[in-house]
């Protein structure tokens, strides 16, 4: 564990970064609707997520419809867009100051120069009045250093989220990022089967949430938002009766009914003199609250050693 309070989580307000955000966000909708459209689906949309990587983010490898298997990464530390094929052949791109409409552009380029042209949906989702890939010239903004401290932040999030997975013996997903909203995230499953799910984020037909959401879950993550600095997150569906009230840990975590759900600032991890044990804290009691309130068969789920 890091107990050293060393200044591994790095300082990254919003505010500082938001612009690189935004359009690194939209870079990544991008990217996760290739894999989207060629790799099989697999659970609640696993196999759209991207990953953390040594280097920044990957699709990891996917099968397209010509024969060819591939990933594309985004590299954040010689910031680069790189599209592998295991034949061998490689495009790639600078991630400089381009605007949304150059990357969507570039990317269908290399794509089909390597024989892997695919057509997805050009609109951007859970954004409202979100503006097609292929018109959008505002966001146009690439800060190298911001976009590595966020990624710093990603692998040390990946590896606490990774140890609380580990404690998991039922269904759990990968940690993985999902692009609709920027956020690396952990699930956990009861096993049973959810109520159909509302719907209601923007650009997202009702299929997609019914399949997000089709097993009870308890989800945890961190989201570069919702806060001057960001937040851990944690929430369950379909939500039981007294899961607002359960008594959670650390001090500083609380129930956000903007949000609905519980909240971890993330200067309280950054700044703690143990960033391990109070992320896991908190990962742990908000996940008892979930599975206590909706009655989850815990001792059938849970590593006891």
């Amino acid at each position: 564990m890091n107990t050293a309070g060393s200044g591994a989580w790095p300082y990254l307000p919003i505010a500082q970064w938001q612009d690189t955000r935004d359009t690194l966000q939209l870079f990544t909708q991008i990217v996760g609707k290739v894999s989207l459209t060629n790799a099989p689906l697999v659970n609640h949309w696993w196999n759209c997520a991207l990953r953390v990587t040594a280097r920044g983010l990957s699709t990891t490898l996917m099968p397209h419809p010509g024969g060819q298997r591939f990933q594309i990464d985004f590299d954040f530390q010689a910031h680069r867009l790189e599209i592998v094929t295991t034949s061998g052949t490689v495009r790639s791109f600078g991630l400089i100051a381009l605007s949304v409409a150059d990357f969507y552009t570039s990317l269908l380029r290399c794509l089909d120069e390597l024989g892997l042209a695919t057509e997805f949906w050009p609109v951007p989702v859970e954004i409202a009045g979100a503006v097609p890939f292929a018109e959008d010239r505002t966001h146009a903004s690439y800060n190298a250093g911001e976009v590595r401290r966020f990624w710093l932040t990603l692998i040390e999030a990946d590896r606490v989220f990774t140890m609380f997975r580990g404690r998991f013996l039922g269904k759990a997903s990968p940690v993985h990022l999902f692009w609709g909203a920027l956020d690396l995230a952990v699930s956990r499953f009861s096993g049973r089967p959810a109520p159909p799910h509302p719907g209601g984020a923007p650009n997202c037909g009702p299929r997609v949430m019914l399949e997000a959401y089709s097993h009870e879950v308890c989800s945890a993550g961190y989201w570069p938002g919702g806060d001057p600095e960001g937040i851990f997150y944690s929430y369950v569906y379909p939500e039981p009766e007294g899961y607002r009230e359960f008594p959670i840990r650390p001090a500083g975590a609380y129930f956000s009914a903007e949000l609905g759900e519980f909240v971890l600032p993330y200067p309280l991890v950054r700044t703690a003199a143990d960033p391990d044990s109070v992320l896991l804290e908190f990962l742990q009691s908000t996940y008892e609250a979930a599975a206590s309130c909706a009655h989850w068969n815990r001792r059938a789920l849970e590593r006891l050693n």
